[in-house]
């Protein structure tokens, strides 16, 4: 992989302040692009990104924006586009995984998922597309998740809002084509992350167990996102990708 192929991209990364979103930001800023490390209101998290990103050299903006918020959405692609001039680049990572059993679910619950993982895909797409499409080597990439092949327990609302990214990546590979902006899904498996205090492993996690051996990490998941987004993966729109180290197979 050519260490700098991604040399005057721009990308926004929403969810970016750690984890996954943390190691796909530092990523393509290591493949050269210039990053919009996006989160929805820690300053502090964002902030340390930005500052690991430019002490390797890298270039970065820190911007604090709910996913959820089309006008807040429109304010930061008018800033990232202020600042470099283009977008080629938008991974739509920021998502909620709160386990709730089905039957103590409130449409309040179901919508917050939804709203953050589909909604919030659906605002920043359609904010960013107008620099997606001038920019003629535009690259979308989803971050699904493995519990949208195979259920979850008493994860209903995040399943359904995962699965439904896989429809719109389908969906927008076809609509995007002829404006040569690619759409593909990512979608994790069983990745060792750092979680919330006082929130639980996910249960599904105990059911899986990849052929490899070993959960994944962030860079995993981050280095397949970073070839989408490249040069080499032109000819590739429509698909979702498992990194799960073989606990599904599909």
């Amino acid at each position: 992989m050519n260490p700098q192929e991604l040399t005057g991209s721009v990308a926004i990364v929403t969810g970016a302040g750690r984890n996954i979103g943390r190691a796909i930001a530092l990523e393509l800023a290591a493949a050269g692009a210039a990053v919009i490390v996006n989160a929805r209101s820690n300053h502090e998290e964002t902030q340390g990104v930005v500052r690991e990103i430019m002490t390797h050299g890298g270039t970065a903006l820190a911007f604090l924006a709910d996913v959820t918020d089309a006008q807040a959405v429109e304010r930061m692609v008018a800033a990232a586009t202020q600042r470099f001039g283009r977008i080629n680049i938008l991974v739509n990572n920021a998502a909620l995984r709160v386990e709730i059993p089905f039957q103590d679910m409130t449409q309040a619950d179901w919508r917050d998922a939804l709203a953050v993982i589909l909604d919030g895909a659906f605002n920043c797409i359609k904010a960013a597309l107008p620099q997606l499409r001038a920019s003629g080597v535009g690259a979308v990439v989803n971050i699904g998740g493995l519990s949208a092949h195979t259920g979850a327990l008493n994860r209903a609302h995040v399943v359904t809002a995962k699965a439904g990214l896989v429809g719109l990546t389908r969906a927008l590979a076809h609509d995007l084509a002829a404006d040569d902006v690619t759409v593909n899904c990512v979608a994790p498996g069983l990745i060792d992350t750092a979680r919330q205090p006082g929130l639980a492993e996910p249960a599904h996690h105990h059911i899986h167990r990849p052929l490899r051996g070993r959960r994944g990490a962030p860079d995993d998941i981050a280095s397949v996102v970073r070839f989408l987004c490249g040069p080499g993966a032109r000819y590739i729109s429509g698909q979702t990708i498992h990194v799960n180290g073989g606990a599904f197979l599909s």
